[in-house]
């Protein structure tokens, strides 16, 4: 029996989208590691804890940079990272609504857009990506 592909269940779009998120991860996580009070107010946020946002930094640093690893990676390792970044998308939405609601600077819509179309992209691979099956 031959070897299962899996690298070919992955559809390229993914990798594509996989390559643009850890761009924009890091496009944004290097500011709030370095620089946390400056990147905020430049958005509006006037109350800023340096810690917070440092910390979120680095989740999108470190989701971003697996991102970039595991663009090359076959489908088992796509599927756990789609499961970790439907998490982190549907959390970072619930939050940033919520943080909405309490009075956010309104840049914090255009967060809550980009994480909610990001949900969306990782949820429509997520689910066309069936289970392998093996005869």
């Amino acid at each position: 029996m031959p070897p299962i592909d899996r690298s070919s269940a992955v559809p390229t779009g993914l990798r594509r989208w996989f390559v643009i998120h850890f761009i924009i991860d890091v496009i944004f996580a290097i500011p709030l590691l370095l620089a946390p009070g400056m990147t905020l107010a430049l958005f509006g946020w006037q109350s800023i804890d340096p810690a917070t946002t440092r910390l979120v930094g680095a989740a999108l640093m470190g989701i971003g940079v697996e991102s970039w690893l595991a663009r090359n990676s076959g489908v088992e390792t796509f599927k756990g990272m789609l499961n970790l970044k439907l998490i982190w998308s549907s959390s970072a939405v619930l939050a940033i609504a919520l943080s909405l609601y309490e009075g956010a600077p309104p840049m914090a819509w255009s967060f809550l857009l980009i994480f909610g179309l990001f949900f969306g992209i990782w949820l429509y691979y997520r689910l066309l990506m069936k289970p392998l099956k093996q005869s």
